[in-house]
């Protein structure tokens, strides 16, 4: 005799939504303060940024007011937020809507 074992189907969906409400972006923020040479080595030291990287989000800051510089989950982006503001640069954090 001989019997087959079969696993019982599994029909579960994943809510793949609620991934997307723990993404928070960081957003560097213009100010009259700081230098644009300081900004861009403020980007380098804390994300590592290659100078034409960190020269894009620099201009982005400058021309458009803001600049969203990484994205990614809470814990982390509020890490670097305060990173940011530490070293004097105007920074917030935006959840992803």
């Amino acid at each position: 005799m001989s019997s087959i074992l079969t696993s019982p189907e599994i029909d579960e969906e994943i809510d793949t939504s609620s991934l997307l409400d723990d993404v928070y972006h960081v957003v560097v923020l213009n100010d009259p303060v700081n230098l644009m040479s300081y900004v861009v080595m403020v980007f380098r030291k804390v994300f590592g940024f290659d100078k034409t990287r960190a020269e894009k989000h620099m201009m982005e800051v400058h021309q458009q007011g803001r600049s969203v510089v990484w994205t990614g989950d809470r814990e982390k982006a509020e890490n670097y937020v305060h990173v940011l503001q530490t070293w004097q640069l105007t920074t917030i954090l935006e959840k992803n809507d």
